[in-house]
């Protein structure tokens, strides 16, 4: 194991985002600096970090420059290139490295590392043309999900199939190819796990939450998820499987169904910081955002451990972020904003948290109550 890295040192980040932000601002409290990779320059990270390079991910001239100015790199999304990351990891540490990018960016290669590495998940098959499609449905049964294999989140790049009928043309509109066909589960719950994992392979993982989503968009997180206590003990010992599968050193997210039987099953990982583990940054000793900086840093891991329940609510634009004076002034909510001037439909904008004690996590009606102005929008 390298040594840690010493205060002052500079962490890159590529990756603008709202996660790159609160990375940033987590980085700092432990004295490090942050240098953001990104096209945009008003991006949520920049705003905060101590340096940016603006310029295209794809850009050689441009990521050379960036790894010069830093001492360590990780990401904070993973919709770039992975044959980018390699080309960083020849000049400084990137942590995930970009095989564990590379895995999480393609659904084949994701179900397949996790099948081998023993892990659940519900039945699929690579749909290389759109006449294996046909086949295909008739192994696995209808509804089924249709899901582009990379390039795919809140909801885009995928299709519920209720018929054999019309199936192939769904298909053909859906790029890029190849495809992967998914049969459908009917789950009790959408549960997630975060987990860090250090260069000496120590690992510290957050309670599981439920994850309910609004129009596929993550709405809220209930923290910790109401499951019985042996799913939450599998769930939490699945993702400590995946991340030393993965020879992970960073951060990672690993989403999962409980189905009516109460069976685990993985659908997909993320490794970086995760939408569902904002909570921590209000409610445990040690954020996801810290966790992240600690393992990418070389420092040890803490326990991931919560002094109370939560809920997290995503603000989403238009709508939810309008009522930020209303947030602000409603007693008990915890608000982040992200700095985004732009509240497109369907755009994360913020977030808000409401703490409980531990074991006093209220129902759907003390939720909704909890949640004060963002209470109307609940059902």
């Amino acid at each position: 194991m390298s040594a840690a890295l010493p205060p002052n040192a500079t962490i890159g980040i590529v990756g603008g985002g709202q996660l790159g932000r609160m990375s940033a601002l987590a980085a700092a409290r432990l004295g490090y600096r942050c240098h953001i990779l990104t096209p945009e320059s008003d991006s949520p990270a920049a705003l905060v970090a101590a340096e940016a390079t603006i310029g295209a991910f794809e850009d050689r001239a441009v990521l050379g420059r960036f790894a010069a100015a830093v001492d360590v790199i990780t990401f904070e999304f993973e919709n770039i290139s992975a044959e980018g990351l390699d080309l960083l990891a020849a000049l400084r540490p990137v942590r995930p490295a970009p095989g564990v990018l590379r895995i999480s960016q393609d659904r084949i290669a994701e179900k397949s590392f996790l099948n081998q590495a023993g892990i659940a998940t519900a039945p699929w098959a690579a749909i290389e043309a759109p006449e294996e499609l046909a086949p295909a449905l008739a192994r696995l049964g209808l509804p089924a999900v249709l899901k582009t294999t990379r390039f795919g989140y809140d909801g885009k790049g995928q299709a519920l199939l209720r018929a054999a009928a019309g199936a192939e043309a769904v298909a053909r509109d859906l790029t890029p190819w190849p495809l992967v066909l998914e049969g459908f589960v009917e789950y009790a719950a959408e549960i997630s796990v975060v987990v860090a994992r250090g260069a000496d392979g120590a690992i510290s993982a957050f309670d599981p939450v439920e994850n309910r989503h609004r129009d596929h968009i993550l709405d809220l997180t209930l923290a910790p998820a109401p499951v019985p206590g042996p799913v939450a003990e599998a769930a939490a010992a699945i993702a400590r499987r995946v991340a030393g599968a993965l020879d992970l050193v960073g951060l990672l997210a690993v989403e999962m169904f409980v189905d009516r039987e109460g069976r685990v099953l993985v659908n997909e990982i993320a490794p970086r910081p995760h939408n569902s583990g904002h909570w921590t940054i209000d409610a445990c000793p040690a954020s996801q955002f810290e966790m992240h900086v600690r393992a990418v840093a070389g420092l040890p891991l803490p326990a991931a451990s919560r002094h109370s329940d939560a809920v997290m609510k995503n603000l989403v634009g238009p709508d939810e972020i309008a009522l930020w004076p209303e947030i602000l002034a409603a007693p008990g909510l915890i608000p982040h904003h992200y700095g985004k001037t732009e509240a497109r439909p369907g755009r994360k904008m913020g977030h808000v948290t409401r703490l409980f004690p531990r074991g006093a996590l209220p129902g759907a009606l003390g939720v909704a109550a909890a949640l004060g102005p963002l209470a109307a929008g609940e059902r």
